[in-house]
């Protein structure tokens, strides 16, 4: 199945607990998110970051746990992201951490992607409720 629409997300810097060295940063930050569309959802999680000297380098991992409906179905469940970042490449990884979904959305598995364009986001969620 696939799941389409918009979200909003407000990031919101966290106190770091490693310095970073040779010119990276290491940062942590807070997620909210709200999803509209075929995933009516809420989001919160935390984001690690390392950004390198050179421009547009940089890659995060992330954990968020969602709750609200899928196509109607209520529960929760949590997206594991995986970023990175380059002057030749961007890559984006979410996926559902396996059985981390409840209620209606039990044994959920799936992979998101998601697009950012003039600021706004929007997200394919292709899923499977096995």
């Amino acid at each position: 199945m696939q799941a389409i629409g918009e979200f909003e997300v407000n990031l919101q810097p966290l106190e770091a607990y490693a310095p970073g060295s040779d010119g990276v940063s290491l940062g942590r930050m807070s997620i909210n998110k709200a999803f509209r569309g075929n995933l009516e959802a809420n989001s919160v999680g935390e984001m690690l970051t390392a950004m390198t000297p050179v421009e547009g380098a940089a890659g995060y991992v992330a954990i968020e746990q969602v709750s609200g409906t899928l196509h109607g179905k209520p529960g929760t469940f949590v997206l594991q992201h995986f970023g990175i970042m380059n002057a030749r490449e961007s890559r984006l990884v979410l996926e559902v951490v396996p059985d981390s979904g409840t209620a209606e959305l039990t044994n959920l598995v799936g992979k998101m992607t998601i697009h950012v364009e003039d600021g706004n986001h929007t997200y394919i969620f292709d899923y499977e409720l096995a």
